[in-house]
Parts: C-alpha cells; sequence; structure tokens
C-alpha cells in the first residue's frame, strides 16, 4: 500500500491540504485523533467509511513528511 494511493490533494478541498480518497476528512485529523490517545478501532468506530489502509496511510505521509524535513543544527 502507498499512501499516494489514498491520499488527495485538491486546492479548493480543506485548504489544499491532504484528504483521504477525496473525501473532508485529512490527514492531520487522523493524527489528531491518534495523538489525542484514540485508538484505530475507536476511529474507524467513528467514522465507519475510513479504513485501516486510509490511516496508515496518513501515518505513511506522516513519516514520509518527517524523514524529508530538513533539520539544521547550530
Amino acid at each position: 500500500m502507498k499512501y499516494q494511493d489514498i491520499l488527495t490533494i485538491e486546492p479548493g478541498k480543506r485548504g489544499g491540504k491532504p484528504c483521504i480518497r477525496g473525501m473532508r476528512i485529512t490527514v492531520y485529523d487522523v493524527l489528531e485523533y491518534l495523538a489525542s490517545g484514540m485508538t484505530q478501532e475507536e476511529i474507524l468506530a467513528d467514522f465507519p467509511y475510513l479504513t485501516k489502509e486510509d490511516i496508515l496511510a496518513c501515518l505513511s505521509y506522516a513519516a514520509r513528511r518527517e524523514q524529508s524535513a530538513l533539520v539544521v543544527q547550530p
């Protein structure tokens, strides 16, 4: 599974933030739910149109962004 197959970016939707399969739920939304302590199962129960693969795509996207971030050390 590649996150590029699941996540979409549309300039007029949610300010151009990456969304899941063209829906209005963003990667940020999912990451915030996870960071607040929700489990994947809780997220899937609250948002039945999401899949486990959607959540994993969000995590993969975040990991790739972190890996590609430039870190400047003094």
